[in-house]
């Protein structure tokens, strides 16, 4: 028997009275399991099984199935400002399927269970959604080993002192100084301040990122860097990035 503070991060009907979860665990990863009678009885299981909800979750796995068996659940925190806000409701699917993309099933990340937490946390609150969105985008592809390089040109190597604009490469996850490339549509342009808050943002926890001071110039440059990251590390566009147009 396992007991973990999990994430549910989507539910689907199984046969007539069951419930198939998915839900993400600090200790276990990203892990699948039935909760038998949830949809005929909501005794075990009260209030604990929506999309988001923050749950204590117990659930054992029988041997030669895939599959977990829930055995019951208690909530934690239900966040409902994330299903009366349809923005709030967006990005929070957004950013559970970067991490469900990030992270294959049973690949154990703690940051990332924090992040996400921490993230839906500050959906409820008072926080800019564009400036979360930009947050959790960084934090989440470093953690999943995609963190761009803002040390050094990724051509020549040179050190980058933080003096000077600089391009990024989506190709090579980093920055090239402008000796080795010219700004492009393809390949953005990053003012020096724009560069070291984004990497602020990528090697600080979420409270702490918080605190960095975005312009609305800094925050344009970051998108522009952020979707190319994305899209060329992940190789496809995720589906509910359309939402948040």
């Amino acid at each position: 028997m396992h007991i973990s503070e999990s994430i549910i991060t989507r539910t689907w009907e199984f046969g007539e009275t069951d419930l198939l979860v998915s839900f993400f665990t600090a200790d276990r990863g990203r892990l699948k399991g039935v909760a038998k009678g949830a949809r005929k009885s909501s005794r075990r299981f009260a209030n604990c099984l929506d999309s988001f909800c923050l749950t204590r979750l117990e659930y054992e796995r029988k041997s030669g199935r895939d599959l977990y068996l829930l055995n019951a659940g208690k909530l934690i925190h239900g966040f409902p400002e994330l299903r009366t806000d349809f923005h709030a409701l967006s990005l929070a699917s957004y950013m559970v399927e970067l991490a469900e993309t990030l992270f294959p099933l049973e690949v154990a990340e703690p940051r990332m269970f924090a992040l996400l937490k921490e993230a839906f946390n500050a959906l409820s609150g008072q926080m800019k959604r564009d400036e979360l969105r930009i947050f959790f985008e960084a934090k989440a592809l470093t953690l999943g080993g995609y963190g761009i390089n803002f040390e050094r040109c990724c051509d020549c190597g040179r050190l980058y002192a933080g003096e000077g604009r600089a391009v990024f490469k989506h190709s090579k996850g980093g920055i090239a100084c402008l000796r080795c490339e010219k700004e492009s549509a393809r390949l953005p342009g990053l003012d020096p301040d724009t560069a070291k808050g984004l990497n602020q943002i990528q090697t600080t926890p979420l409270d702490d990122a918080q605190k960095v001071t975005l312009t609305d110039g800094m925050l344009d440059e970051m998108k522009r860097v952020l979707r190319q990251h994305l899209r060329y590390s992940l190789g496809k566009e995720l589906k509910t990035e359309r939402y948040l147009a």
